[in-house]
């Protein structure tokens, strides 16, 4: 029922420690006690009983509020109490996060660049957690199954789902933390379960595979696929943060003869080398295209693969491109950038953008649960929920922080 008033039911004593607000008689319960209570809009079947009631109201407190982090506008933000997601379609599932990160893109809806991300949304598009309910519709999944919440949403059966374009699903896409409420928080509601979530093992490394929601087939379809990363070719990723790395990691798995790290933080640049980087450029001297011809035999890259999202990155892949070469942008852009085609015009080169399509994410699991990858090397900071605004604070300050990813306990 969905209103309040309820027929005069006898129940048995119940003792004040089972709901503090809820009191049992067979007198029906007032307006105000109905608003002040979060039991007003519980669905029960009265021709059921009282019994059914009476356990369903005792949790009532507890299992109808969570904490998730709120956007509410450019440069606002907060934790707050919200209601627990339920059940509105057949396909859906209601996941509890067990860990969650904060990404780029992220901080892209902070500083505004994103206007589908409206004010009052609950933000994330990562993690992993437990099954906590599904709908009728769902029979991939069950309660208590360990998974992998994917940052894309997909049916599985329209058009561009059929075409493997799962980022442009007509009911789906990237919708997490932007068009409808997100992973920051205790629960979120996960729209086509079957196709949204991936299994995994219980022994499995859970922060590792955070890294799999999102920035690692990002950095490896967007930038290594769409890039045509290949043996021996020369390849130059320009931003050496989670995503650039995740292209620096991925794009190994093609030998390529050289990797270029460009980036304006020395920090970074050396976790690069670590990562495989073959040679490392600081872009603050204005210097960097000249360093990469230098390289290259002055002809420039195979691949230039701009991993920022920002008008000065993008000009820079232009300036070190090859003839016949390729640059693929992963960058989110929240303005207008420059293409230069009165340099470029002659020069064969084919620019690639793309949204992430998950497309990937089966083959990259198996990477990691064979040890080929270990996307946990990524992983720098760890915070509780409760702490969440302390984790933007540092992420958001990486240069300060030597912060990648940092890694949520919900």
């Amino acid at each position: 029922i969905n209103s309040c008033r309820m027929p005069s039911w006898s129940f048995p004593p119940i003792p004040d420690r089972a709901c503090s607000n809820v009191r049992y008689s067979n007198a029906q319960p007032t307006d105000e006690a109905c608003r002040n209570e979060k039991s007003a809009l519980i669905e029960i079947n009265v021709q059921r009983g009282g019994p059914a009631l009476i356990k369903r109201q005792a949790a009532i407190g507890s299992e109808h509020a969570m904490k998730a982090l709120v956007y509410h506008g450019p440069g606002h933000k907060t934790l707050e109490d919200r209601p627990k997601p339920e059940v509105q379609s057949a396909g859906d599932a209601i996941v509890k996060m067990v860990k969650t990160t904060i990404c780029g893109t992220d901080l892209h809806i902070l500083k505004g660049d994103v206007p589908t991300c409206a004010p009052g949304r609950i933000l994330g598009h990562e993690g992993v957690g437990i099954v906590d309910a599904v709908g009728a519709g769902v029979t991939t999944f069950k309660p208590g199954d360990h998974v992998l919440v994917s940052c894309i949403s997909s049916c599985g059966k329209c058009e561009y789902c059929r075409r493997g374009l799962y980022s442009h699903c007509t009911t789906g896409g990237w919708i997490l933390g932007n068009e409808i409420d997100g992973t920051q928080a205790e629960y979120v509601r996960i729209p086509h379960a079957d196709t949204s979530l991936y299994p995994i093992p219980a022994d499995a490394d859970e922060e590792a595979l955070v890294m799999l929601s999102d920035i690692l087939p990002t950095g490896f379809e967007c930038g290594v696929l769409n890039g045509k990363v290949a043996p021996g070719s020369t390849v130059a990723i320009v931003g050496s943060g989670p995503i650039g790395l995740a292209a620096l990691l991925t794009a190994q798995f093609y030998s390529p003869a050289e990797l270029i790290m460009i980036d304006l933080d020395n920090k970074r640049l050396e976790i690069a080398r670590v990562f495989g980087a073959t040679h490392t450029i600081n872009s603050a001297s204005g210097t960097a295209a000249d360093e990469v011809k230098a390289l290259t035999g002055g002809k420039g890259v195979d691949t230039a693969i701009e991993a920022v999202g920002v008008p000065a990155t993008f000009v820079l892949c232009q300036d070190i491109v090859a003839p016949g070469g390729i640059i693929a942008n992963i960058g989110v852009h929240g303005t207008k950038v420059d293409l230069h085609l009165e340099k470029l015009w002659s020069h064969n080169i084919s620019i690639t953008t793309r949204l992430v399509d998950t497309v990937t994410t089966p083959l990259l699991l198996k990477t990691v649960q064979s040890n080929k990858i270990n996307p946990a090397r990524l992983i720098t900071h760890h915070f509780p929920l409760d702490q969440i605004l302390d984790a933007y604070d540092t992420f958001g300050h990486a240069a300060d922080t030597g912060a990648l990813k940092v890694i949520i306990a919900a």
